[in-house]
Parts: C-alpha cells; structure tokens; sequence
C-alpha cells in the first residue's frame, strides 16, 4: 500500500504514524462501526478499489461495481490514476480485465482514449483487432504507437551502440562518423586540449571505429524467430521493436519470423515496428519445428548467423525433429540461443524437459529482460560466451545433463 496517496488534511490536523498504519488498513480491509471515519479523499479512493477488489460474505470475489459502460469505466480509471502511479495503475488495469472480463471495452475508442497504455495493453490490442470497427481500429494505432515510441525511445540508443560496438570494435580509425565516435578515448586522447575559458576540450584528434566496407553476404545475419502463442504475448512486442532497431544498423542484417502453427515472415515491414505488430497473430497453437525449418532456409552463411528462438518450448510440432534440426544448425556455425522470454514479466512458464535437451547441447537457454537484451546481442555478435555473460548478470540459466539424449 506504499502507493496510496496521502490524504488531504485540514490545517488543524496532525496524523501520526499510528493515524496512518491505521489509515491504510482501512483501506485494506473496509471501515467498521467503531473506526474513526474516512476522510472525503479516502471514501473515493475507498470506493474505487472497492469497485474491483470487493468480496462476497463468501470471501470469493465479487462481480465489481464498473457496469458494463464505456463511460462508467473510464470514469473509474480517472479516479485510479488520481490516486495512483502510472505503473500501479497499469496493474490494476490488468487485474480489472481478468477479474469483470472488460475485454469488450477495448472495442470503444472512447475507452482506449483514458487508458494507461504498456505493454500488456498493445497486446491485448493486437489480439483483438481483427474484431474491432474501424472507428475503434484508428484509435488502437494511435495507443500502439505511442508504447512503441517510448520504449523505442528506451531502448534505441543503447541497442544501437552496443551492437554496433561489437561489431567495429576490432578496427579503429581517426576519421570517424559522428556516430562511429568513441567519446571514452577521444576524451582521453585530448586531454592537454583542455581549454580553462571555456571548461571544454577542444579535441584536436578524434579516435573512433572504422566501419568496415562489407559485401551484403560478409553481414552478420540475425534471425529472430518468435512464437506468437498467446502466452508470449510481452515477448512478441518486444522483438518487434529490437527487430527494427537492429534492421536500422547497416552491418547488421535482420530478419523477424513470427509463428504459431503458422509462420509469418515480417521482415520486409520492420521499418514500421506498429505495422509490425499489426501484422502479428497472437494465440492460437504452436509449431516451432517448422519455424526453425523455414529460418534455417533463409540463412545465408551460417557461420555469420545467430538464431535467436523466443519460445517456451511448449511445441506442438514434432519435438525430437525440433531438436535434430537445431543440432544441424549448431554443427554449420549457426550461434543458436533459445530465450524463455524477453519480457519483464518475472519468470516465465515453460517445457522443462525441452529446455533441458537444449541446454545439454551447450546451447544457451534462459529468460531475458528488455534491459539486458542489447548487452545480450553484443555478446552474441562478438561470439563470446553467452553462458558466461548470463552469470555476469545473475540470470538463471536452464541446465542441462551430459546423460540426456539430444537426437
């Protein structure tokens, strides 16, 4: 209850910490009879939570008191936002939608409009646009794009510099781009320039990476390949955006295959990551043996590739062909790296056994934040230890057994 916001007091009033504990267990658990009254303040915000997280005399949970309406349900989220910050409004949002099964709301562009958008809302948009009216589908653009453009706006630059690092890091040069400049030396290297009227150095001597003149097949290729089943919802976002972050980096070349049962190549749209999203069929069941077959077929040179599969494993296709292939990809130079999830949802549920096949073929199976993603594909294009870099960063890894048996 950290998050509640203090009450309004009169002048004459002094709360003590005692006042206070007392305050939010009431909020908690309701007012009896011979508790001090809420304050105007508390009784609204009261009301609010109340609303969703109301009990029946039988302790099972309540039908809520939102009705069914557009109107009355933004009215609500106004009065949770008031109350609340924006990421514990983006909880009770969620909590809302599960519990009173507000799903149809989303079809109002009225409601869209007042809605505290995240990650988990651009899913549920996806998910639904086929159902919506066009008046509806404007407006869900519109609060796709402005997710996209924040976390965009996030996780932009250090992807960018990270993965670019890797990549040019071996050759250095002192006529560098402006964006090719490393800050670190370049400082260093100008230090006696350092001017005491301006407290500036004027840097007579840049150093920086050279970018290297490659034909399109010398590229690294990066291929990622994303199950769009309905619980990997977070991760399908996610990998849209690094997609075309990575797809703007000229050494690099990048591919976005989604799938299902079906199998949905995005590349070409990656200059729009809404259109990306857009484009993508969340739910529905799951081949991933057939994904890696068709990504394997558009892999150039496989000892320049690195196939990152965003999967929970739990396949629905032909799991020890699954496995078969992807050793076939290991043994042509292929750097495989199976990610549980790229989300910052906690830990996620996955097919254990699977996992464990994998990891006992040396292959790098674990769940990965947005944050430690760049620093995750850095690592990758370097080829180095990516086992190595996930202990680095407390990530636990899914181990394998040299008894189990991979093909």
């Amino acid at each position: 209850m950290n998050d509640i916001t203090e009450p309004q007091l009169d002048e004459t009033q002094t709360p003590t910490n005692q006042d206070e504990q007392s305050r939010r267990w009431q909020l908690v658990l309701g007012v009896d009879d011979d508790q001090r009254p809420l304050n105007s303040h508390d009784q609204r915000l009261s009301q609010a939570l109340n609303m969703l997280y109301d009990n029946d005399s039988s302790g099972k949970k309540g039908r809520g008191g939102l009705g069914r309406s557009a109107p009355n349900v933004a009215k609500w989220l106004g009065d949770i936002r008031e109350f609340f910050p924006s990421s514990v409004v983006q909880v009770v949002q969620k909590d809302a939608f599960e519990r009173l099964n507000l799903t149809q709301m989303l079809l109002e562009p009225e409601f869209l409009a007042v809605m505290e958008a995240d990650v988990h809302l651009v899913a549920d948009l996806v998910s639904l646009r086929s159902a919506m009216p066009e008046k509806t589908l404007e407006t869900a653009r519109q609060v796709v794009k402005k997710v996209v453009d924040e976390l965009m706006a996030r996780l932009e630059q250090q992807t960018t510099e990270a993965i670019r690092g890797a990549v040019n890091k071996s050759k250095r040069t002192h006529r560098p781009r402006f964006n090719d400049i490393d800050w670190t030396k370049t400082i260093g290297a100008n230090l006696r320039h350092y001017q005491h009227s301006h407290q500036t150095i004027i840097p007579e001597k840049l150093v920086g990476y050279l970018r290297q003149s490659k034909r399109m097949t010398d590229l690294d290729e990066v291929v990622l390949c994303v199950d769009q089943s309905g619980s990997m919802a977070s991760s399908v976002v996610y990998s849209a955006i690094f997609s075309a972050v990575m797809a703007s980096i000229p050494s690099v070349k990048t591919k976005l295959v989604c799938f299902d049962t079906a199998i949905f190549d995005l590349t070409d749209d990656l200059e729009d990551p809404v259109s990306v999203l857009f484009g993508v069929q969340l739910g529905g069941g799951t081949d991933i043996n057939q994904a890696v077959a068709y990504c394997a077929n558009k892999i150039e040179t496989p000892s320049k590739a690195h196939l990152v599969l965003i999967t929970d494993l739990y396949e629905g296709g032909n799991a020890k062909e699954l496995v078969s292939r992807v050793a076939t990809l290991q043994k042509q130079g292929v750097n495989v790296i199976i990610l549980l999830a790229l989300s910052d949802d906690g830990r996620p549920s996955y097919d254990a056994d699977l996992a464990g096949v994998f990891a006992s073929m040396r292959i790098p199976v674990f769940a990965c934040t947005p944050d430690q993603f760049p620093d995750l594909m850095a690592t990758a294009l370097k080829r180095e230890d990516v086992m190595a870099w996930a202990s680095d960063q407390d990530i636990k890894v899914v181990r394998g057994s040299d008894e189990v048996k991979v093909v």
